[in-house]
């Protein structure tokens, strides 16, 4: 009996410490708003953005239209991109030419990009329409043809490569147009050169959510672990697989954040 008397005793002090830090919260508070003006503001003004009749944000860099590689450069050597421009206005991986990359450099972005393997099918797990797209040459978002074709998860379509898994597989039929629409936060390094601050992903995949907001936790290398070496703005690099992924491109365009 008198461990149940002790017990609610206990509880009643407890109760009666958390009511009065509250009243003493409360107290401190600062006085609530009674009027709707109080809690408007006008500044600073947003800015109108609107849509092209292309579809394309107005105040967005439109990096491949479908007429020319000239925003583009070759990773290694800095020479002018030679990747296969169609008619259709896409442009396809031409085999062990090596990487591609934009020749401006970027920090945080919005980017669009649309991206079709080949309806002719060939080769199996890593080696069927693989290329990638990475932020500041450094971060891959994996493409891959995975439609009945199974791989490592973490290396799927939609993965931040050897990192985070997809939320969702969302590939349409091969052949057909698929569509990433990808908001990047650059990492932060002090002057040391030391990471302060991870960057982060978030990836739509034909509009439906695969990465949200994760945390980038360095380079995104096939072998070994991730490495966070200092750096400012880089560029968007596509990949070249050198297997005859024969990956297309077309409508490539970022917002710079």
């Amino acid at each position: 009996m008198k461990k149940l008397r002790l017990a609610f005793a206990l509880v009643a002090f407890v109760a009666n410490s958390c009511y009065s830090q509250k009243e003493i919260v409360t107290e401190n508070k600062v006085k609530e708003p009674t009027k709707p003006e109080e809690t408007e503001f006008y500044e600073p003004v947003v800015p109108v953005v609107k849509k092209n009749t292309n579809g394309v944000p107005s105040d967005a860099i439109v990096l491949f239209d479908g007429e020319n590689l000239n925003n583009w450069e070759h990773t290694k050597t800095n020479k002018k991109a030679t990747w296969l421009i169609n008619e259709d206005g896409s442009v396809t991986v031409k085999n062990k030419s090596g990487d591609i990359q934009t020749k401006q450099k970027f920090g945080d972005i919005q980017l669009h990009i649309e991206w079709q393997s080949p309806a002719d099918i060939k080769g199996k797990g890593q080696n069927r329409g693989n290329s990638g797209v990475f932020m500041q040459g450094r971060y891959e978002v994996q493409i891959l043809d995975n439609n009945d074709n199974d791989t490592y998860v973490n290396g799927q379509v939609g993965s931040v490569y050897k990192q985070h898994t997809p939320l969702a597989m969302a590939s349409v039929p091969s052949g057909e147009w698929n569509v990433y629409d990808i908001v990047y936060h650059a990492p932060e390094f002090n002057e040391a050169g030391v990471k302060i601050k991870s960057g982060t992903l978030t990836v739509l995949h034909n509009g439906i959510l695969i990465q949200d907001h994760v945390e980038i936790k360095g380079t995104t290398p096939y072998i070994g672990w991730p490495k966070n070496p200092p750096h400012g703005k880089g560029p968007i690099k596509l990949q070249d697989h050198g297997d005859n992924s024969r990956v297309s491109y077309r409508n490539i365009w970022v917002r710079e954040l």
